[in-house]
Parts: C-alpha cells; structure tokens; sequence
C-alpha cells in the first residue's frame, strides 16, 4: 500500500515566527512582539514596565508583576519584529514552496493584525486584504491554505487589560474574530485549526520549575473558555460554510515508561491522559474525560462550567485531530534515571535512541505509535502539522547547502506515516514545520534551522533575507513528486 494519491504533502509556519512587519499595515502589538532573542543556554526574557515605570524582564513564561504593561527596549534584540520578512516576501516563498510541489500551506493568521487590540468593532482592512492576496498567491499555485486562527500571540490589550483566557470575554470577542475570517475567506481556505498546541498551559507546568500549583488551577478555568470558544467558532465555521473543516491542534508530547516497571506505566499513563488527552478528549468527543474530575482533584481546581458551555462543547466537536510531533520522552518514577536535557524537553533520556543537539529525542517509530493511538481512539481523520529538525546548517560559498541530518530525520517520519497508513489510519496530510527557516519559539534563535529553504539571517538580526535551496528543498520536491515513494 501507499499514501492515498489525494494525500496532502506541504509545510507549516507562524506568523509570529516569519511573518515580521510588527507595527506595519495596522497590525497591534501581540505578547510575542515583547519576547528577546535567547539561546540553548540562555531563556528568552519578556521585557515590561511596572505600575512604578520600572524596566524589567522576566523569563519567558514567568508571570509579570500585576500592573506590569509588556514594553519594547532599547538595547534588547526581539527577532519577531522582522522574523524572515514572510510580510514582504510571501510571493518569492510561495513560488519556492510550488517548486517543491506543495500541495497544502500550514499558516496562522495574526490577531493583531485584523483587530489591533482585540476589541474593535471592525476590522482592520489592510490586514485582511495582507491575507486574502496571500491565500489568493497559494490558490494561483493550486496550494491549499490551512489556517491557525490563534498560534500563541494574544493581542496584549487582551493580555493586560482583560486578563487573557482567563477572562470569559475573549471567548465572545474569539468568536467575533473567527467569524470575520470565515466571511471573508470564504472559498479561499477550507482547513482551519483554531488554537495551536491547545495542550501547552498543561505542559509549561512541566517546562518550569516550581511552577505555582495555583497558577495550573488558573490555567485549567482558561484552558475551559479556549475549550468553549473553539467548540463555538467550529460550529460558526460549519454554519457560515458547510464546506470548512475545523480541527483542533495539539502538541504531541508522546512517552513510554522508561521500565516494565507498573509504577513507571502508570506514572506515563497519567502523564499522557493530563498532557494530552485532557485537551485531545473534549474537543475531539465534545466533553471532559473520565479522568478529568481526578486532575482538578490535584490541583483542588473548581471550574466554572455553565450548561451553555457543556452545550457549546457538545455541539462543536472538531472535524479533524491534527497534532506536533518532533520527539518522544519516558517516564520513570525512578529519581535517579539520567535526564534527557534540552530546551523544552523532559523526563527520562531513552537509551535506544540519539538525541539531537537541542536535546530531541529522534524517533520515527514514536509517530508511527501516535497516529494509530489517536486515530484508534477517535476514527477522525488525522494531520500531522508539524515535524521537523532543527540544526546549525552551514551555507557554502557556492550558496548550496548540504543537510543529510535533515533528510535522514525526515525520512524516518516518512516512512513512518506510510507504515500507519498502511496500518489503516486516515492520514490527510503532512505539513513540515518550519519549512523555510524562521525564529524557534522556544530560543528565538535564527542558526536553530528547520527548513528546506535558507534565511540569511543570523541570531543578532544580521543578514540579507536572501533565500536559498538546501540538499534537503530537491529531496522533499522528489518525495512530493512520487507521493512518497521515492525517499532515497
């Protein structure tokens, strides 16, 4: 067997990561547009004011002192602000894009950008015109766009002035933003994923160390209104167009008990249920998981829960489960078993496998397990949104680029795609992550590369923009070009 011939091969992206223009064409500022560059060893930093007028800058993720408003400084380098100039570019990327033969195009819209602080009554027209010539670009190129309404860059009015998700507002103004874009792109994009890694407040506990237990009491109430204003914008989508397929995204944080140990199966068991499923669970079925009662339980968390809300989720059950997968983690209960160490990575280091230089585990077989996990446990189609390498590739004088790491990894997940195909799963697509090099989320570094296409940019901001082809960019055109079945 083979990849089904409608099968959807392509890349993904992030506006808060490519796109740069931060203060162009209306756009707002977003919580993203005040976050440093950082490095391996060294944290991004969020820099602030403080109700006194104080400058500040705490680690990213750390909660800022009440009253703090997110400022820009001098003498501080934010890679965001110019990302690769995808807001000047996108035609050149595009075309590059339908060289490699893509069929689908992962992208996310900015908030911001349609209303500046999340509150307008109308939105902002020279950011809507900005989406409409992209997706109309990808269209000229017969690529389907795939849309994230909301990928981690909240306007930071409704940040600091409404108090973010934990506000049952944004759940109404979400909503009124959602619809904007599923009236205006009406006919232009079919796929949408409404929140990006909807799982990851219930990850940072894990990212963070002596994470306050109350703060995931708060992030379990604003998970709740993500929840409902999902569930709520997939029933608009469906009601505005009967066509769009809404899905929902979550980060595919998959581990194994480091023993056959019971006590190290349990331990990943529920590691599994509160970091994955928790999320996966309520949008994919439409309500909270058996478990759930036991998770609040831990962090004496008592939501509030309307019945319109138990009615919304209901009635606004994804259409499709796509998901990140990078790596995979062990659980042990075991306080002496050596760590897997690295930026955002956790748990137990697995002795069977190799670990990039950002401390990622390489796991094909571990893709290969997820897929037919998920879609055994909710018979929805699936799409893997991203996967990828990040590595320091070196740019040779004659502009090639040579990156056989990034072709062996890619590969492993290829091939295991088709092994979960070929198991029965329902796979409609692949998106690359970071298929022309971008800003990494985790460090805001430009040398930890992802892409098929090179950036000349460089972790201080230097560079010329220009782009170039990798060994990589002709590998992926050919897997394209055979569906997957030459990957040699």
């Amino acid at each position: 067997m083979a990849f089904p011939k409608d099968f959807m091969w392509g890349g993904a992206t992030a506006a808060n990561q490519c796109e740069g223009a931060w203060n162009v064409g209306g756009k707002g500022m977003t919580v993203t547009d005040a976050s440093t560059a950082g490095t391996l060893t060294e944290p991004r930093y969020t820099t602030y004011v403080t109700k006194e007028g104080e400058k500040k800058k705490a680690v990213m993720f750390e909660e800022l002192p009440k009253g703090a408003h997110r400022a820009v400084f001098d003498g501080y380098y934010y890679p965001c602000h110019e990302g690769i100039d995808f807001y000047h570019h996108y035609k050149e990327d595009i075309a590059l894009f339908a060289e490699m033969g893509f069929k689908i195009f992962r992208m996310s819209i900015s908030w911001a950008r349609i209303f500046p602080k999340g509150i307008e009554d109308e939105p902002n027209q020279e950011g809507i015109e900005f989406y409409r010539n992209v997706f109309k670009e990808l269209k000229k190129y017969d690529i389907e766009p795939l849309v994230t309404i909301y990928h981690y860059d909240l306007p930071v009015y409704l940040e600091e002035d409404l108090g973010g998700w934990g506000n049952r507002e944004l759940i109404d103004l979400y909503e009124k933003y959602a619809r904007v874009l599923f009236n205006e792109y009406k006919g232009l994009v079919k796929y949408w994923l409404t929140f990006n890694e909807i799982n990851s407040p219930l990850l940072i506990r894990s990212f963070v160390p002596n994470y306050p237990k109350e703060k995931v009491k708060d992030d379990l109430q604003l998970l709740h209104h993500q929840f409902v204003a999902s569930a709520r914008v997939v029933r608009a989508a469906h009601e505005i167009d009967p066509d769009m397929k809404v899905g929902t995204m979550v980060a595919g944080v998959t581990s194994y008990p480091l023993r056959c140990h019971p006590d190290d199966v349990i331990a990943n068991q529920k590691r599994q249920q509160d970091d994955f499923y928790y999320c996966c669970d309520i949008m994919a079925r439409g309500e909270y998981p058996y478990f759930a009662q036991r998770l609040w339980n831990e962090f004496d968390a008592k939501l509030d829960i309307t019945d319109q809300d138990l009615v919304d989720l209901k009635e606004g059950k994804v259409d499709m489960v796509t998901f990140s997968y990078y790596s995979t983690g062990c659980t042990t209960v075991d306080p002496n078993a050596e760590k897997a160490k690295g930026n955002f990575s956790t748990g137990a280091k697995n002795p069977y496998l190799k670990y990039s230089e950002w401390g990622w585990s390489i796991d094909g077989q571990g893709l290969r397990y997820l897929l037919n996990e998920l879609y055994g446990r909710y018979q929805l189609p699936l799409m893997v949104v991203e996967n990828g390498l990040g590595a320091v590739d070196q740019l040779e004088e004659d502009g090639s680029i040579h990156d056989p790491y990034r072709i062996a990894y890619t590969k492993e997940h290829v091939l295991a795609m088709k092994d979960a195909v070929n198991d029965g799963v329902n796979l409609l697509a692949y998106t690359y992550w970071g298929c022309i090099d971008l800003v990494s989320a985790s460090t805001g570094e430009m040398k930890k590369r992802y892409g098929f296409i090179y950036v000349d940019k460089n972790n201080d901001g230097s560079g010329t923009l220009k782009r170039y082809k990798k060994d990589s960019f002709y590998w992926y055109k050919k897997v394209i070009e055979s569906n997957g079945e030459d990957v040699d």
